[in-house]
C-alpha cells in the first residue's frame, strides 16, 4: 500500500563512466493534489475521482522537480481556519492522500482498549472489516490500517521511580509490530507520562521510532507536570512540549533518511492542549489532534466543532469508542457519513 524505501535522488555505477539513464530523478511531492485534498478535507465536500486519484498517484511517483524554490501554497478564499496555514510535507507523506484508520489500546488489558480486548486473529479481522467499511464510505482516500499502542501507560501507583507510568517491554512492542505488518499497516506508540516527561520516554523508544512504519501518539489527558496522581484531573499539554517531540522526531528523519513521521495529540478539553496556534508542523512531521472525547454523536460533534475545528494546527482526527460512545443515553455510535460530514473532515479514525 505505502513504499517506505530510501529514497535516493541519484544513482551511479562509477564516478567516471554513467549516462544520463542512469540516474534517477528525485520525486518530489504533488503539490497540486495535495492541496486539492486539502481543500477537500477543509469543505467535507467530495471533488476528487477514483481516476484523478490514480491519475495523480501515478504523476507523484515519476514527478521531477525543475524549481528552485518550494512553491508558495494558496489559501483558497471562502475558507477562514481551514485548511491551516502549514508548511508541506517532504515526499512520501501519508497524510493526505490517506486516511488511516487505527485500534488503539493495550495488549495486557481488556479495559484500555480494543487491542487488548480480543485475540490477535479476531482484533485483526475486525479492523480490516472497518478499513472495508471507510474505504467504501469515501474512496476517493485509501485507508492505512494502523496498531495505536500504549506503549507507555499512566498508572494509579506512583511506582518505584515515582512517576506514575509504566512502560511496556520490548516484546510487547515487537508485537504491536508484528500485528501492524499482517495488514500492511503502520504503528503508532502512545505515551500516556505520568508525572515523567517526553525529554525522558522519547529517548526509551527511540530504536522503534527510527523504523519507517511507526509513529508518535501523545496523550496530554495523562502528562501530570503539576504533580497530581494520572485520573485525579485531566492533564494538559503546551505548544513547547508538542514542538519537542516534533523536534525530536523530525531529527529521526533527517538523520535516517525516513519519509515524514506523524505526531497525534489527543485532546477533548480547551486546557489540554495550550497556545496550540504555536504548534509548528514541519516538512518531516505531520501533526493531527485528535478529537478524544466519548459519548452520544451530539455530544461529539458538538466538542469536535466546538474544541477541535476551532483551534487548526494541520489535520485533525477522530475517536471512536465500542463501549462508552453507547451507554445511556447515547442511543449509538457515530456513522462514518456523519464523520464524513464533520467540517474539517477527519483523516484519522481510531477505535478503542
Amino acid at each position: 500500500m505505502l513504499s517506505f524505501t530510501d529514497l535516493l535522488s541519484t544513482s551511479y555505477d562509477s564516478v567516471v563512466d554513467f549516462t544520463a539513464e542512469q540516474i534517477k530523478p528525485k520525486r518530489v511531492l504533488d503539490f497540486a493534489d495535495y492541496d486539492q485534498r486539502m481543500l477537500v478535507l477543509a469543505t467535507a465536500s467530495s471533488t476528487i475521482s477514483l481516476e484523478e486519484v490514480e491519475a495523480s498517484s501515478t504523476a507523484t511517483s515519476t514527478a521531477t522537480s525543475t524549481a528552485t524554490t518550494t512553491p508558495v501554497k494558496v489559501v483558497p478564499p471562502k475558507v477562514s481556519l481551514w485548511p491551516a496555514k502549514t508548511v508541506y510535507p517532504n515526499v512520501d507523506a501519508i497524510l493526505p492522500f490517506h486516511r488511516i484508520v487505527a485500534y488503539y489500546g493495550n495488549f495486557l488489558s481488556t479495559k484500555m482498549g480494543v487491542l487488548g480486548q480480543y485475540p490477535a486473529e479476531e482484533m485483526l479481522t475486525k479492523l480490516k472489516a472497518e478499513v472495508a467499511k471507510w474505504e467504501a464510505a469515501d474512496p476517493a482516500t485509501p485507508v492505512v490500517p494502523a496498531i495505536d499502542y500504549i506503549a507507555v501507560t499512566a498508572q494509579g501507583s506512583a511506582g518505584t521511580d515515582g512517576k506514575y507510568r509504566l512502560r511496556m517491554p520490548d516484546s510487547e512492542i515487537d508485537h504491536a509490530l508484528d500485528l501492524a505488518a499482517q495488514v500492511n499497516g503502520i504503528v503508532f506508540l502512545e505515551i500516556q507520562a505520568g508525572l515523567s516527561t517526553l525529554q525522558s520516554e522519547l529517548p526509551e523508544l527511540e530504536k522503534y521510532l527510527k523504523m519507517p512504519q511507526v509513529h508518535l501518539a501523545l496523550d496530554p489527558e495523562f502528562y501530570m507536570k503539576k504533580g497530581n496522581r494520572p485520573g485525579t484531573v485531566i492533564g494538559s499539554m503546551d505548544a513547547e512540549e508538542i514542538n519537542y517531540a516534533a523536534n525530536y522526531l523530525a531529527n529521526l528523519v533527517r538523520e535516517n533518511n525516513l519519509p515524514p513521521k506523524i505526531l497525534i495529540v489527543h485532546r477533548f478539553t480547551y486546557a489540554m492542549v495550550t497556545n496550540y496556534d504555536d504548534i509548528t508542523p514541519l516538512p518531516e512531521v505531520q501533526v493531527i489532534v485528535d478529537m478524544d472525547g466519548w459519548g452520544s454523536p451530539a455530544r461529539k460533534n458538538t466538542t469536535y466543532t466546538k474544541i477541535i475545528a476551532t483551534e487548526p494546527v494541520q489535520f485533525t482526527g477522530f475517536k471512536l469508542f465500542y463501549k462508552n460512545d453507547i451507554l445511556p443515553p447515547s442511543p449509538r455510535m457515530m456513522s462514518t457519513e456523519e464523520i464524513l460530514k464533520l467540517k474539517p473532515r477527519p483523516i484519522f479514525i481510531q477505535y478503542q
